[in-house]
């Protein structure tokens, strides 16, 4: 990590950053208002994360991350566009959704170009699986929150697909894999896997009424 890094990190991490714990996260106190919130499981470099929640300021985002050079990186994504409305949280995405998050909460999760764990002995590793599911899908508001997946690994995603669709709470917004939403930014993932000739998939799920 380079010196810029890690002075973004010692500078602008009390500001914007929080640890994943069991305390309950209060998100008007974080934002500074009351607007509706996505969380980004894994936002890499964060530059893509940057770029959607500067497209979209009526919304909040919360970034889950647990590599430091990502988490500086984003930090400084922030100072330099001047984000109000996004924010990053280090550690395990799935302790912040079980503990910190209520059910019923959530516009929108994102999940994108997860690690795919290609080994079959490490697939229970993914963050796409029947019990994550279960649980991204109670934190969404009930007939509007989205869960959004993409993956240029085929495998992945015929494996998400076939997951998202078994889940009974769960509508596929598309017939399969859905077009690219115009406000998913292009992330670094998606150029190098088209530099390679590789396919992307986005996968776009609402929750259905309660």
């Amino acid at each position: 990590m380079g010196d810029r890094h890690h002075d973004a990190l010692s500078r602008l991490w009390p500001l914007y950053g929080l640890t994943v714990s069991d305390d309950p996260l209060d998100a008007p106190a974080l934002f500074g208002r009351s607007a509706p919130l996505v969380v980004e499981i894994g936002s890499g470099m964060g530059d893509a994360t940057a770029a959607m929640a500067a497209a979209d300021p009526d919304r909040d985002y919360l970034a889950v991350e647990v590599h430091v050079p990502g988490i500086a990186s984003l930090l400084s994504h922030i100072e330099t566009r001047g984000l109000r409305n996004l924010r990053i949280a280090r550690g395990d995405a799935i302790e912040l959704m079980t503990h910190m998050l209520p059910p019923d909460r959530l516009a929108a999760v994102h999940v994108f170009f997860p690690d795919p764990w290609p080994k079959l002995k490490h697939h229970k590793r993914r963050i796409i699986q029947p019990s994550h599911v279960a649980l991204l899908r109670s934190r969404l508001l009930p007939g509007t929150g989205v869960l959004h997946c993409a993956t240029d690994w085929e495998p992945y995603a015929a494996s998400m697909l076939s997951t998202l669709s078994a889940d009974p709470e769960l509508v596929n917004t598309a017939d399969g894999y859905a077009p690219r939403p115009a406000y998913r930014a292009v992330t670094h993932f998606e150029r190098r896997a088209a530099r390679q000739g590789r396919d992307v998939f986005d996968l776009v799920f609402t929750r259905r009424a309660a």
